[in-house]
């Protein structure tokens, strides 16, 4: 019995000891971020951003490798179904984290129980634009226009779900106007057809509108989000005019459940330090994207909650629940 009860003590040390080994081991191979995008898109953009700093810091290859597909499922399901082991992260967005679970009328992976969040990487903000000829020149006028239009205003999106699709869709909700959706393959082709004058209005991220806007191709109303954004100093939040109105589309690492507490530890602080440079900033901002604190699980855990409960009445509203 009492070699029992050694054998037993010395297996529980021997664990305990494990325990901020395996941390401070980790990781000893080439680390894999899923980005659920085409390559050259924002997510791609960002995970790219973070590999030297990534490498620098733990001596090993960092991966990036794109598995686009299924409004971004088929890349959060495979981190989803990875080994948990910190070895296969995901670098995903508010539509894999928030949105889909809703849109969606089977989702292979739940959002909340198959991930740990890691850190918040950035926001997206986005623009309200119309057609320079559509004759309004801030958010109430163009509010006024719409209500004012005998058949519902049609806008851009770059498909159904989206946020560029989401964001009006918030909009009409809180205002009460009728608007009809135009759902495009992208953005670019969305904005294409604003610029046109083929649809009067949209939602653009910030990535493929910026140059439009300074050209005068399309004429910006407001940000989406409260923060004024630097590169378009004249365009006043919505929130301005819309209170509440606060959105963007961020991205944020996260690894699959299960992933042992000492792994998730060190892999947020290691992401909290690379993306807390001052020069990683200036990359994320000079791609048209904000830089985010990138936060703690537990608050980023509770964030994610938020999102999907904030981003699934939307979705209801806008008739398209379980539509994919």
């Amino acid at each position: 019995m009492k070699h029992a009860m050694k054998s037993l003590a010395l297996a529980i040390m021997a664990t305990a000891l494990c325990r901020p080994v395996l941390a401070q081991d980790f990781p000893k191979h080439a680390v894999t971020i899923i980005v659920p995008f085409p390559a050259g898109g924002g997510g791609d953009i960002l995970a790219r951003l973070a590999v030297q700093g990534l490498e620098t810091k733990w001596g090993v290859p960092v991966v990036v490798e794109n598995r686009p597909g299924a409004g971004g499922n088929i890349g959060a399901t495979t981190v989803a179904r990875a080994a948990p082991d910190g070895y296969t992260l995901l670098l995903a967005g508010s539509p894999q984290y928030a949105v889909n679970v809703t849109l969606y009328k089977k989702l292979p992976y739940d959002p909340v129980n198959d991930f740990v969040p890691l850190a918040m990487a950035a926001a997206t903000p986005f623009v309200l634009v119309v057609n320079p000829d559509i004759p309004v020149k801030n958010v109430a006028e163009f509010i006024a226009y719409a209500k004012a239009q005998p058949q519902p205003l049609n806008y851009a999106t770059a498909g159904y779900g989206v946020p560029h699709h989401l964001f009006m869709e918030l909009l009409k909700s809180k205002t009460g106007v009728q608007m009809t959706p135009v759902p495009y393959k992208g953005s670019a082709p969305a904005l294409s057809d604003v610029v046109g004058g083929h649809v009067p209005a949209m939602f653009v991220d910030l990535g493929p509108g910026l140059g439009q806007m300074q050209a005068g191709s399309v004429r910006a109303l407001g940000g989406s989000m409260k923060k004024k954004i630097d590169a378009l100093p004249d365009v006043p939040p919505v929130n301005d005019t819309i209170p509440g109105f606060d959105v963007a589309s961020w991205q944020m690492y996260a690894a699959p459940a299960g992933t042992p507490p000492e792994i998730v530890a060190k892999l947020n602080a290691d992401l909290r330090s690379v993306l807390d440079q001052p020069q990683m900033k200036e990359q994320i901002s000079k791609s048209g994207m904000l830089p985010l604190e990138p936060g703690s699980v537990e608050e980023l855990r509770a964030f994610m909650k938020s999102e999907i409960a904030r981003w699934g009445d939307v979705v209801r509203k806008a008739g398209i629940e379980g539509s994919q």
